[in-house]
């Protein structure tokens, strides 16, 4: 199996910073893409910013600008760079990975990590 393992998350004033990480161990081949969602309460899970084992990213529009993905390949680690935190961006991150976990196989698994808390407030 694959294990994710979120830290970095804590309480933060706005307008502050915070940078997450994302761990990924296990039976693991290669990770294709790599992701951060977030779910506050009462609210579905979004998508906040994923990133492919090339380094393509992709944002939500209210994190672009303020929120930088990027991943260490050697590592099987994802990072999420959080800048300017609003109270809007208080919930639970959690990353999702992509991954493919032998050599004789295209097929890819999700996985996900069991999320870290984000608060911000004053």
């Amino acid at each position: 199996q694959v294990q994710l393992v979120e830290s970095g998350g804590g309480l933060v004033q706005p307008g502050g910073s915070l940078r997450l990480s994302c761990v990924a161990s296990g039976r693991i081949f290669s990770i294709t893409g790599m992701g951060w969602y977030r779910q506050a309460p009462e609210k579905e899970r979004e998508l906040v910013a994923a990133i492919t084992s090339g380094g393509m990213t992709n944002y939500a529009d209210s994190v672009k600008g303020r929120f930088i993905i990027s991943r260490d390949n050697t590592k099987n680690t994802a990072y999420l760079q959080m800048n300017s935190l609003e109270p809007e961006d208080t919930a639970v991150y959690y990353c999702n990975a992509a991954v493919r976990q032998f050599s004789w196989s295209d097929y890819e698994s999700w996985f996900w990590g069991q999320g870290t808390q984000v608060t911000v407030s004053s």
